[in-house]
């Protein structure tokens, strides 16, 4: 499963109510992803109400904490944390 059906998983959704919110169809939506273009990722990660760089990050990569989020920096290793109010 790739890190766009986890994340649709993650919000609850299926692939068919994913599709329907997206205004097409199941299997087209299974098509668009194999290779969306840079307007579909936009409108994906608008419709999951998420930052389009979390479409590319593993789950290890996006680790919530109380007070915002830890990444790892993929050149140096070092945590990155980005306050959310």
């Amino acid at each position: 499963m790739n890190r766009i059906e986890l994340l649709i998983k993650e919000k609850g959704y299926n692939m068919t109510s994913f599709a329907e919110k997206m205004n097409t169809t199941r299997q087209n939506l299974y098509a668009i992803l194999k290779s969306p273009s840079y307007p579909t990722l936009e409108k994906v990660a608008e419709t999951l109400d998420v930052p389009m760089w979390q479409l590319f990050a593993s789950p290890e990569e996006v680790q919530p904490k109380k007070d915002g989020l830890s990444l790892t920096c993929p050149h140096c290793g070092k945590d990155i944390n980005i306050k959310v109010e």
